[in-house]
């Protein structure tokens, strides 16, 4: 077994189209995982890491993808996640797992907004990263631009570790700025890394970027300050360690640049992944929900999290992180929130959509559990106690489709597909319309929506009629109201009796509970009754029916009865007290605001803020390049149904946009 300070898990994060999957391919080709070169948009095979027909034909990365590959003495197991923002839970639970990631960004966009998406959910989990700047071949390509963006706009401390030999079509490799030396890469798929002198024209440039980087590293060290005060060479030795424990404390980001697609820079990537990343024993100590402390040590009890499944003809494929422990095909595990035992059958490490059979997996491992029935996000453990995890952030569906089968004989395949897809998926949700009885799928985005139309008529050979997309409006409130609300019921049998006095407030939360009973006038065996209770008066407001959310409730008092009191009672008895209380709050209709990015050529710069605009869009600034502009604003989702047609009309099918969802907003 690889000593587990030899382990990286890592994953590869960015906005849509900078060259993530075509990067993880590289990185298989030169660890000798794979022996052919495939594109993402090449014809061919396609990319090893797009194994689905969606991701095929839309030439985008839908589902995250794992694999394990070696280089020299260090284990990568690596996830490709994807670019798109429909597709953010993705990245979202593969972050929530990995010890380090790299964030790869475009050399002449940029920071764009996935990127910021990306960089907020890194810093969630405290992800320690580096930066890739990919496409240095592209026309336009500026890195140190880039780097100024990741400063200013991510608000990181980004470091260049290379500077580039050349740029556009003239980018030839790198000049490594720590061993002072220029790398190229040759042969017919750059595999032979060669390493030279720095060339004469660029001996400046590269002396002065080196300084640039030891005055920003001297920061983190003593010993590099003193030596450069009295003019000492630096040891390489130094500067990796330096570099690598601020990369650990996240107060350092290095970056590095390449062109994937042209074969450059890859291999010192994944040097620098080995060097600075961190293994699982480097990552801070993982905190359960019971506050209890998880060290990676392969003899301690399990603490697993299962936090992605995908459901295939022979059953469950769930893929799962060992915290702690070790974990064998046979054994008995504890699911901690089903409080049920659960058998281990087999145990495979996966690569993309294959599997190959593991005998022990230990914690810092990422492997998959066949046949296992658990939820995405359920922790797994051994021991004397049982503790949970904390769960993942899961966003909250913006959009709405209504569909219907088109025969009879529709109906039970469209089930089964719906019933699979929201045990893998927790951004896509299924309900039924209580006034016509439709049914209703809700998701991320028309593109998220869409795939798993396709998906439901190829992989289950279903076909619906599908209605037009409705926004997933929200209800709240505008200002504190109390509660005092009284259930008493007798009839000739058994009563039922709950009292419950508190108050709402507005917060920024979706929801949150608040216990102050003191007392014992309300049993401690019926808070958690009364917590059900308003959870599901938050189900449906009364407004227009919509979900409400951002209500704080805080249970201060009531009174119960010994023989008439039950959780049903108080559960009844809140849910009441609830939908009075947001009646008398002032509540309001909340809508979806979305945050769009446009890339424009500059002659339709005019066009596509005016339309913006009348889309009732707040222009938040713009950003002019080489021929094009970006342009940023704040729209609200109902009047971006259809806007990829219009801006296509607008600009004559040259300019590009992406959009992900950025608050919600009184309507």
């Amino acid at each position: 077994m690889i000593p587990r300070e030899r382990v990286r898990n890592i994953g590869i994060s960015a906005h849509i189209d900078s060259g993530k999957t075509t990067l993880s391919e590289r990185i298989l080709f030169y660890t000798g995982r794979i022996h052919a070169i495939e594109e993402v948009k090449g014809g061919g095979k396609g990319a090893t890491m797009d194994f689905m027909p969606e991701e095929k034909l839309h030439g985008i990365t839908i589902t995250s993808a794992a694999t394990t590959c070696q280089w020299h003495d260090t284990q990568i197991n690596l996830i490709d996640t994807p670019g798109h923002v429909d597709f953010t839970i993705e990245v979202e639970r593969a972050l929530r797992v990995l010890d380090g990631a790299v964030m790869v960004l475009c050399a002449v966009a940029g920071v764009q907004s996935q990127s910021i998406t990306v960089d907020r959910q890194m810093k969630r989990y405290r992800v320690p990263r580096l930066a890739f700047i990919n496409k240095m071949d592209r026309m336009g390509a500026n890195p140190f631009r880039v780097v100024q963006a990741i400063r200013d706009r991510l608000q990181l401390n980004a470091v260049l570790l290379q500077y580039p030999i050349g740029t556009e079509d003239q980018f030839q490799g790198v000049i490594d700025l720590v061993e002072m030396t220029a790398h190229y890469f040759e042969g017919e798929n750059g595999e032979n890394w060669v390493k030279q002198a720095i060339p004469d024209i660029l001996v400046e440039q590269a002396q002065q970027a080196r300084e640039k980087l030891l005055d920003a590293l001297s920061l983190f060290s003593e010993p590099m300050t003193e030596m450069l005060l009295e003019a000492k060479e630096i040891p390489q030795q130094l500067i990796w360690q330096t570099i690598r424990q601020a990369t650990l404390s996240l107060e350092l980001t290095p970056v590095l640049l390449g062109s994937a697609f042209k074969n450059k820079g890859v291999q010192n990537l994944l040097d620098a992944i080995a060097l600075y990343l961190p293994s699982p024993v480097d990552r801070e100590v993982v905190k359960t929900a019971e506050s209890v402390s998880v060290y990676p040590d392969a003899d301690a009890s399990l603490v697993a999290l299962a936090f992605k499944l995908t459901v295939e003809s022979f059953g469950q494929l769930t893929y799962t992180r060992i915290y702690s422990g070790t974990l064998k095909p046979g054994d008995t595990v504890y699911n901690s929130r089903t409080e049920q035992r659960v058998q281990i059958g087999r145990l495979v490490r996966m690569h993309a959509n294959k599997r190959e059979e593991v005998k022990v997996a230990v914690a810092g491992d990422i492997v998959a559990l066949l046949g296992v029935d658990c939820a995405s996000g359920d922790t797994l453990c051994t021991g004397e106690t049982l503790v949970s995890l904390e769960r993942m952030y899961v966003p909250e569906p913006v959009i709405t489709l209504a569909i219907t089968p088109k025969k009879q004989e529709d109906s039970d395949r469209l089930s089964k597909a719906l019933n699979r897809f929201q045990r893998e998926d927790p951004t896509f949700r299924v309900s039924i319309d209580p006034e016509s009885g439709a049914t209703l799928i809700s998701g991320m985005g028309e593109l998220h929506l869409e795939i798993y139309l396709e998906r439901i008529q190829r992989e289950y050979n279903a076909e619906v009629y599908v209605g037009t997309p409705a926004v997933a409006y929200r209800e709240t409130i505008g200002q504190k109201a109390n509660f005092d609300y009284r259930l008493k019921k007798q009839s000739g049998g058994p009563g039922m009796y709950a009292h419950v006095i508190g108050w709402i407030e507005p917060t920024d939360e979706p929801f949150v509970f608040e216990n102050r009973v003191v007392g014992g006038a309300i049993p401690k065996e019926y808070i958690l009754a009364c917590e059900k209770g308003f959870r599901q008066a938050m189900e449906s407001g009364k407004l227009s029916g919509y979900p409400v959310t951002g209500v704080k409730v805080v249970l201060e008092g009531g009174s119960y009865h010994p023989i008439d009191s039950s959780e049903l009672a108080f559960r009844s008895a809140s849910h009441q007290a609830l939908e009075s209380a947001i009646a008398k709050a002032k509540p309001y209709i909340l809508e979806p605001i979305m945050l769009v990015e446009v890339e424009t050529p500059n002659e339709f710069m005019g066009r596509v803020q005016g339309d913006l605009s009348s889309r009732r869009g707040l222009l938040l600034g713009s950003e002019t390049m080489q021929g094009y502009s970006v342009i940023r604003a704040e729209v609200p989702l109902a009047r971006m149904f259809g806007y990829s047609t219009d801006l296509r009309s607008l600009t004559s099918g040259m300019a590009t946009f992406s959009m992900e969802f950025a608050c919600y907003k009184q309507s």
